[in-house]
């Protein structure tokens, strides 16, 4: 009896479906995770060996150096701000989508969005991080579903009315960190540091 063999295109044909199939399913699932993927939350700020972040409404400090990083780190990203910040820098910042937070102004500053809550600003697919740059209050409430802190570290104990909150050592990862020493424009010395979070021991405790 003959026996005839399969033809070379009939054995290929359930690898080449396999080929096409899984890519085109992870392709999906991909796609699928970044649109629902909310977007990544960054605090950026910069505070006195003391964690004051502000006095009187705007910073006890004059800093160009950090200011220069601030541009850098923010440039071309989404920042959010409350509305003590946003009138403290008095405009809307170039270069950037502007965010304010507030329940009390009736419309947005111009050039900026206003939102009344920090869920608004998670609301859609991620495009980017998220940049939070203050006040207090702000720091606080997004501290807990930040991904990434970028800190200015001032080597000075200012007076202030307003502080970074305290955070779990333990939580999060240097992953990055310059220094920058005083000179004659820049009365402190600085270091910047860029941490990640980690998973993190149930008994860490704030330091």
């Amino acid at each position: 009896m003959h026996v005839q063999e399969p033809s070379q295109g009939k054995l290929l044909q359930p690898v080449i479906g396999k080929l096409v199939v899984y890519p085109v399913f992870l392709f999906l699932h991909s796609l699928d995770w970044t649109v629902n993927k909310q977007p990544e939350i960054v605090l950026v700020a910069a505070m006195g060996k003391n964690r004051v972040i502000g006095r009187d409404g705007g910073m006890p400090w004059h800093l160009p150096a950090d200011l220069k990083h601030f541009k850098a780190v923010t440039m071309d990203h989404p920042i959010v701000m409350g509305r003590r910040t946003f009138e403290s820098i008095g405009k809307a910042l170039p270069g950037r989508r502007n965010i304010v937070l507030s329940r009390s102004l009736a419309e947005a500053p111009p050039g900026c969005e206003r939102i009344a809550s920090l869920e608004e600003a998670l609301e859609g697919p991620a495009s980017g991080p998220l940049m939070v740059i203050g006040g207090g209050e702000l720091y606080r409430a997004a501290l807990p579903l930040a991904a990434r802190l970028e800190l200015t570290f001032i080597d000075a104990a200012p007076d202030g009315d307003t502080h970074f909150p305290r955070w779990a050592h333990a939580d999060w990862r240097l992953d990055a960190m310059r220094r920058r020493p005083a000179d004659a424009a820049n009365p402190y010395a600085l270091v910047f540091c860029s941490l990640s979070r980690v998973q993190a021991p149930d008994s860490a405790q704030p330091e």
